[in-house]
């Protein structure tokens, strides 16, 4: 059995950064479990007009549609209050967690240890078993409490990505300049699946 990459999408700006993610893992053959928050669902109706399902089995088909990915890999969605769900223990094995756009409400709350939905237990989960946790933080500007909550979870063990391009690869496309940045974050995993132009010195 292959060993799931959990994917935590919360109600931040930026859905598109886990639809380019959850494409290439997919792509790649990966297994993802997916947690979207409760705001998730109302950033969907107001980015892109649509209703993102509430049905686990219903939002696995919502995802790859979203992603271009009928088939391949394996992709096991979560209720968002399902904490009795597998990735809600340490004693369900996995590769880490990316949550990717993560909003600064998520980050807090991770940041002073609260579990209020599955998406937050799992995160906690992965910082007590000592599993790679990757924030991904999409906003700006950061307050002074926006940075002292990121500095203790990266103090906790967590690796903090901001969604922020680069430009040296020569991005033609919205989609170059997303892709970018979901390399970066998965390169942290150390997952190379995403085909991006990476800097070979002068």
């Amino acid at each position: 059995m292959t060993t799931p990459l959990i994917l935590g999408i919360t109600g931040a700006s930026g859905l598109i950064y886990a639809v380019r993610a959850l494409k290439f893992l997919l792509l790649a053959d990966y297994a993802i479990e997916l947690v979207a928050s409760k705001s998730t669902y109302m950033v969907w109706q107001a980015e892109q007009e649509i209703r993102m399902p509430t049905e686990p089995d219903q939002q696995e088909q919502f995802w790859r549609e979203q992603a271009g990915v009928l088939t391949g890999g394996k992709l096991i969605c979560h209720r968002w209050g399902d904490v009795g769900a597998t990735v809600a223990s340490g004693s369900f094995r996995t590769l880490g967690m990316v949550i990717m756009p993560c909003s600064m409400s998520t980050v807090a709350k991770i940041a002073t240890g609260l579990s209020s939905d599955l998406l937050e237990r799992a995160a906690d989960v992965q910082l007590k078993e000592g599993r790679q946790l990757v924030i991904v933080p999409r906003e700006t500007p950061f307050s002074l409490i926006h940075l002292r909550n990121l500095t203790a979870l990266a103090e906790a063990g967590a690796r903090i990505v901001p969604a922020i391009p680069a430009w040296y690869h020569n991005p033609q496309t919205i989609e170059d300049l997303v892709d970018f940045v979901v390399a970066r974050v998965l390169d942290q995993l150390n997952i190379d699946c995403i085909p991006i132009n990476r800097w070979q010195g002068h």
